[in-house]
Formats: C-alpha cells, structure tokens, sequence
C-alpha cells in the first residue's frame, strides 16, 4: 500500500486532492479531484461550518480512492506571511537564533501569534566572505494552523505537513536547478502570487488580495450580470478582443493591469539583484485563470517574456491520464506539489 501523503489544496472556491505514487523523477499517478468548497470556506469561525468543511473533505477523499490517511496540506498565501530573505553563512544553531530577529522586520504581528517556520533555499558549499545564504521565512498565525488542524483530524486524516501555496507550486513547476529563471503567477479567486526561480531555487515570492473573483465582479459589474454568469462568460471568451466585441477583455483589463504592475516592479527587482545573470526567460501561469482564453497573450504582449499555461503532470511518468484532468492542469499545480512534498 502507498503510504506517501496525497495533496490537498483547499481553495476559495474549490477543493483539489491529488494521490501519487512512485519516486522522485517518476511519479505515478493514482487519482485526483475538484469539489465544490463549502460556501463559507475557511473563513468561518462557526463549529458547524467546520464540520461541513470536514466533511467535505472526507468525501472527496472517498469518491478519489484515496487509502492512506496521511496528507499535506497547503495554507491560504493570502493569510500568511512568506519572504525569501539573504543572511550571512550561519550554522544551524546560529540560524535558529538570528531568525526571530529577522522575522521582526518582515511580520507584522507579534511573533507570539504566529507559528515560525524556516528552510534554507540555498547555501554555498564553500563560502567567501561576502557570500550570503537564501532562507524561506514564514509565519502563519497560530489560530489559522489550529483550524486548520482540527478540520483536517474532523475528517478522519492526520496532517503530515503543511506550507505555503507557493512553494507547492514552484516544486510541481520547477524540475531541477538547470531549469532557467522563471516567473510564476499564480492566480487564486481571492489572492494572486508570485515567484521567481533562479537556479531551480525560488528567490523572490510576493503576494497581492486580488485574483479570479474580482475579475468576475468586474465582468459582472460592466455587463450587468450575476457572479454565475459572469464566472461562465469569463470561461467561455477569456480576454480576447475577438469576442464580444472585446468587452470582457475591457472589464478585466484594470484587474490584470494591477496584476502586471506588481509583475513589472518583482522583474526590475530581479534585474536590478542578478545584473550579471542569464534573464527571465519564461513566465509560467497557474491556478484556474490560467486556463482562460487569452490571458497567456496578455501576459506575453505586455511583459515581453513568452508566457506558457501551467501542466504540473509534466513531471509524471509516461502514462495515460484523463484529458479532462490535464485539460485542468493550472487547477492541480497546489495539490501536484503537495503530493510531491515526500519524495524529496
């Protein structure tokens, strides 16, 4: 039996699991799904709402034929805080003394409401004195994990890890460190990411309260309709000036400006660090607006850099898969990750 831990990702509006099997480098496929999030999410303080999330949860992981108990899980990137921060070459021991007096700059809320969690991206090997090391800092809120916790042990699982969305999603992009620089975005229906790759190590993430949902509410606001339809036209024409008279490409455009401003200012940040450096070569788009016609054009046309859909199955062995889950490819990049996590 496989006891690896299978990926959950607990979005806002839905919930992706994703089972693996196999090694590193030859990952097996074994099942997945997409179900519905409960309409409060995770946002609920309410024990009932927690219950029905549960069970939820508990379902979707009957109805995918998921066996073990075990899983990972990734928290919310809007509700917690992550940097990729430069310190010098320390131990171990140095490390976790020097971290709390970095973590001060970087969160802010007190250290006591959160639970502190680091891990070194990248240390050199043999260091010259102005060498520095790549550490990922992050401090998720106390009460967040507990809940967390409790959902996860509510629906008959034990958590066997938990991290960032980002991070799950540049291990399931991001095969090794011979890959060339990279810039993610993933965009989430509430909050959307990003990452930069250098090396195959992530050395830049930010994270900004605006996603998929507020492009629905643009659409709908512009062109008179309900959240349910606006979802549907946005799925069905994207961005493109070719339908519709190009006016749900016109109702989005303020969002995705936004979006591509923060794109621009994370892409001069990279320049300005890493002048000597081969330069982003590719932006990758994940989370389930990716998969809208016309958005990869946007983000190539106005950025410069050639722009590609998010495929986390990529990295799986040669096997058939469903095309209606490869076809949803920018959806399972969390859960892809989070599946992976064990076989590092």
């Amino acid at each position: 039996m496989n006891k690896k831990p299978f990926g959950l990702d607990i979005g806002a509006t839905t919930i992706k699991l994703v089972w693996l099997s196999g090694e590193k480098n030859n990952f097996i496929y074994k099942s997945s799904l997409i179900v519905p999030t409960p309409l409060k999410g995770m946002l609920s303080e309410s024990p009932m709402d927690e219950e029905q999330m549960a069970q939820t949860i508990s379902k979707g992981v009957a109805d995918a034929g998921i066996t073990t108990k075990e899983v990972n899980v990734a928290l919310a990137e809007n509700q917690v805080y992550t940097k990729v921060v430069e310190m010098p070459i320390l131990s171990d021991k140095e490390l976790r003394s020097a971290i709390y007096w970095e973590a001060e700059q970087y969160i802010p809320v007190p250290l006591s409401n959160v639970t502190l969690a680091w891990s070194i991206l990248k240390k050199p090997e043999k260091p010259t004195p102005l060498d520095k090391m790549q550490v990922l800092l992050v401090g998720a809120p106390i009460a967040l994990v507990a809940k967390y916790q409790r959902i996860i042990s509510m629906a008959g699982l034990n958590i066997k890890a938990m991290e960032t969305e980002i991070l799950s999603t540049v291990r399931s992009l991001i095969p090794n460190e011979t890959f060339p620089p990279t810039f993610i975005i993933s965009i989430g229906a509430i909050s959307t990411s990003f990452a930069i790759t250098r090396s195959g190590i992530m050395v830049f993430t930010y994270s900004m309260s605006m996603g998929g949902s507020a492009i629905n509410r643009a659409i709908a606001t512009d062109l008179n309709l309900t959240s349910a339809q606006a979802e549907e036209y946005k799925k069905a024409y994207g961005f493109s000036e070719k339908t519709l008279g190009g006016k749900i490409g016109k109702a989005t455009e303020p969002i995705l400006n936004s979006i591509l401003s923060e794109v621009k200012k994370s892409l001069a940040f990279y320049t300005q660090k890493y002048k000597e450096d081969t330069p982003i070569r590719q932006i990758i788009l994940s989370g389930g607006t990716a998969k809208l016609p016309g958005i990869g054009i946007f983000f190539a046309n106005n950025s410069g850099i050639e722009t590609a859909i998010a495929n986390p199955w990529k990295n799986l062995a040669s096997q058939s898969i469903p095309k209606e889950i490869l076809d949803n490819g920018p959806d399972y990049t969390i859960a892809v990750g989070l599946a992976m996590r064990d076989y590092e």
